[in-house]
């Protein structure tokens, strides 16, 4: 299937309609963030069942940067332990934000383990997962100007073998177009509208977060597609 969508769909205008959800509809940013983080971890669960991984654990590795998209992860591997996969969470910059230490108090509630260093040899990464889900940077983020330890960690994922899963957008990508020389997701799980960059990504491409008002989205012109029956995601 393939989504319509007329509007220049940028980083500040997919802020802008993110800021009127919480401003004028009244959403809570953590509301938004668990819609999207649960949303996240059933695109998983439809992309890679249990019954389909290759290891006897169900093992998943997320990787969280400090901010939204960070926090997103650690909503996604919380849901994904609900639906008894084994996630661990490596989070190298924890943010002070005061949502973002919540959700990270959940996981460690949880008993889902957090990794002090990503190790080195991607062999180890590649042995210990079944997959990895990219939670680092999302369309805020300034693809020009990636800082360690997130440009460290870009350059392992680009060698590990083990399927990336990407949320909203991949990391080292910009927003307005896909990377040349950045990581290659074979899923990604678009966040209320896919971003400009998604438009010629050929992996398996999901649409998560079913819950726009229809005000904001004749407004924004996102052309959404009919979501199936009561799902909050849609294949595209």
């Amino acid at each position: 299937m393939t989504l319509i969508n007329n509007q220049d769909t940028t980083p500040t205008n997919h802020m802008s309609f993110c800021t009127e959800l919480m401003k004028d509809y009244r959403f809570g940013q953590q509301q938004l963030i668990e819609i999207w983080g649960q949303a996240c971890a059933l695109a998983i669960t439809k992309a890679y069942p249990l019954s389909s991984l290759a290891k006897k654990q169900p093992t998943v590795l997320v990787i969280c940067g400090p901010d939204q998209n960070g926090s997103i992860g650690l909503v996604c591997a919380r849901h994904l332990r609900m639906f008894e996969y084994e996630p661990t969470i490596y989070h190298p910059k924890r943010s002070s934000h005061s949502l973002h230490q919540d959700f990270t108090v959940q996981c460690e509630k949880m008993d889902i383990p957090f990794l002090s260093y990503l190790p080195t040899e991607v062999q180890l990464i590649n042995d210990a997962y079944n997959v990895v889900i990219d939670a680092m940077l999302g369309p805020e983020a300034d693809c020009s100007n990636i800082k360690e330890p997130y440009s460290g960690i870009l350059v392992s994922l680009k060698q590990v073998k083990i399927p990336i899963i990407s949320v909203d957008v991949p990391s080292g990508w910009d927003v307005e177009e896909p990377s040349q020389d950045g990581i290659n997701p074979e899923v990604l799980i678009s966040l209320t509208a896919p971003k400009k960059c998604a438009v010629s990504f050929s992996g398996k491409h999901f649409l998560a977060g079913r819950f726009l008002p229809y005000d904001i989205q004749k407004k924004y012109e996102l052309n959404l597609p009919d979501y199936p029956g009561t799902d909050c995601l849609i294949e595209l």
